[in-house]
């Protein structure tokens, strides 16, 4: 949307991710909702931290990603404006009302913030959420830097009620967490509530559903329309250098942008940030070249929609044609090398053998405690099976603990303990965070718990997640080990215990005793995280010096 001369205009040094959520905030945002997950953290955290300030609208983090966007998507249903955020592999978890909310006919604008990780900084693949925005055939937005994240956020909302639609907003982790200086506009007010228009199709049965999956397509020739139209899809077409032409998308138009000012003759240009693919213009750019590079961030997602199936005398370069690594982000040298750009002067340092420093649970932390015991009460047994989980305690596999053998997927340590068991493993132990099991461990507990399964489940209760920074976790303690009770689990074989080294001796004959009951049994290890626990204590120290 184009700031109107009366706009009020100020600037403000931006994380990409901060761009986002104030970028929500004036576009009249109700309410916002996540998991937390690096590096999309940091959009939810400014909100609730902007929320406790000024007011005027709510951010919360969920149980998990799925609850989040079903969350945003009540949101719409009664008219309002709802953001829902999550790393690239959350959104796996919240597939099932994504792909369903592309067949409702949205109401107040919903956007779906999601930060892919290329290279894997702090996660378990490179996935590229482009594909789920094809899948479901919704629009998809990539800034190239923190200006177009506020920008595309404000956008995404008037978009998104305009053609009825989510639209999914990604980032990539070098914007997500750099700063720049953003222009930022007034803010607008809050939509009323309002009812849907079309209530039924918020009804999928089959009948309705098959009624919206029908609307979706007769409406996609609009969509891939404004996408051409986009200003956030330029072409600059160079009718004298007939060789090579380039298609960035996202921050690899930045990439392009700082080497392209040492090309002698510049190629003609097309930066894709609003999808579906502006056809139109990678027909008009692919025309007059005989050779076409693309540089995009995650996967060959453009590059393989010009591939296609069948042969082509244009030339197409990229990622998968080998002339950008196939895995990994860009960088600046990547691209000149791809633009055959000869290798920028440098200083060579001299060589020093640094010793490797992986990373490593703090100390004193709970965890260690409770893997001591793990290990010493495992010791006798000729074979053993510990699947973990993802948070701080998947470092429990480094040396010198050496205590799990599995990190799948969030919950998956639940799940996957549950089959070692019933394939006839023994003994087999699930190790589990707080946070995590709340997220996606309970639903396989209840598995277990139905089936009686022979294996233990230790929750490592730190009361945060800790991982992405200490955010609360969604229960108490105390609740959690009420559901526990409520699932059914025998109170003779579901035990609390401290996680401190004075209770090693005790947590080890405990655990012992429970690989001896050949059925379900949990044990809670808890203690704080050493990290929050200081926090909390700097935060009541300032409250007792504040007037």
């Amino acid at each position: 949307m184009t700031p109107t001369s009366k706009e009020k205009m100020t600037q403000q040094v931006l994380l990409g991710d901060e761009a986002v959520a104030l970028g929500a905030v004036h576009a009249g945002l109700t309410a916002a909702y996540a998991y937390p997950g690096t590096p999309s953290t940091e959009i939810v955290e400014y909100l609730i931290e902007h929320a406790a300030r000024l007011g005027g609208y709510k951010a919360f983090w969920t149980a998990n990603e799925k609850t989040a966007v079903e969350e945003a998507v009540g949101v719409s249903l009664v008219g309002r404006r709802a953001l829902a955020c999550m790393k690239h592999v959350g959104l796996n978890v919240a597939a099932d009302p994504f792909m369903n909310s592309a067949i409702i006919s949205i109401n107040g604008g919903f956007v779906l913030a999601v930060a892919d990780d290329p290279s894997m900084h702090s996660s378990q693949n490179e996935q590229d959420s482009r594909y789920f925005a094809d899948f479901g055939q919704v629009i998809c937005m990539e800034p190239c830097d923190q200006q177009e994240a506020y920008d595309m956020t404000r956008e995404a909302f008037d978009v998104s009620e305009r053609f009825h639609l989510p639209v999914l907003l990604r980032l990539v982790t070098r914007l997500a967490h750099s700063r720049a200086p953003v222009t930022v506009r007034s803010a607008i007010d809050q939509k009323p509530v309002r009812r849907p228009d079309d209530p039924a199709s918020w009804i999928l049965l089959p009948s309705n559903a098959r009624i919206g999956w029908q609307k979706l397509l007769d409406r996609w020739p609009q969509v891939q329309a404004y996408a051409e139209s986009s200003p956030f899809n330029p072409l600059q077409l160079n009718s004298k250098n007939r060789e090579l032409g380039v298609i960035t998308t996202g921050l690899a138009g930045n990439y392009f942008l700082e080497n392209a000012r040492e090309l002698s003759d510049q190629p003609s240009h097309l930066h894709i940030g609003c999808y579906p693919i502006p056809v139109d213009k990678v027909r008009a750019l692919c025309r007059q070249v005989k050779r076409v590079l693309v540089l995009e961030e995650g996967y060959p997602y453009v590059e393989r929609y010009l591939r296609g199936l069948l042969p082509t005398t244009l030339e197409i370069e990229g990622r998968i044609s080998g002339e950008v690594p196939r895995a990994g982000e860009l960088n600046t040298d990547l691209v000149r090398r791809a633009l055959r750009l000869p290798e920028r002067p440098g200083v060579k340092a001299p060589s020093l053998k640094l010793p490797n420093r992986p990373p490593q649970l703090c100390a004193g932390c709970p965890h260690i405690d409770t893997f001591s015991a793990l290990n010493s009460a495992l010791k006798d047994f000729d074979r053993r099976l510990v699947t973990s989980d993802i948070g701080c305690y998947t470092l429990g596999a480094l040396a010198p603990l050496e205590a799990i053998e599995s990190c799948l997927c969030m919950g998956a340590s639940v799940s996957m303990a549950k089959g070692a068991a019933d394939a006839g493993y023994y003994p087999v132990v699930g190790v589990i965070g707080d946070s995590t099991f709340l997220h996606s461990g309970v639903t396989p507990l209840m598995d277990a718990v139905s089936c009686n399964t022979d294996m233990t489940l230790i929750i490592v209760d730190n009361s945060t997640t800790a991982m992405t920074g200490g955010q609360p976790t969604l229960l108490p303690s105390t609740q959690v080990l009420e559901m526990l009770k409520g699932m059914g689990l025998s109170p003779d074989h579901l035990h609390v215990i401290e996680a401190h080294r004075k209770n090693v001796p005790a947590m080890t004959e405990l655990l012992k005793k429970e690989f001896a009951h050949h059925g379900i049994s949990v044990v809670i290890a808890q203690r704080e995280c050493l990290e929050t626990a200081r926090s909390s204590r700097r935060d009541a120290k300032a409250k007792q010096v504040t007037p």
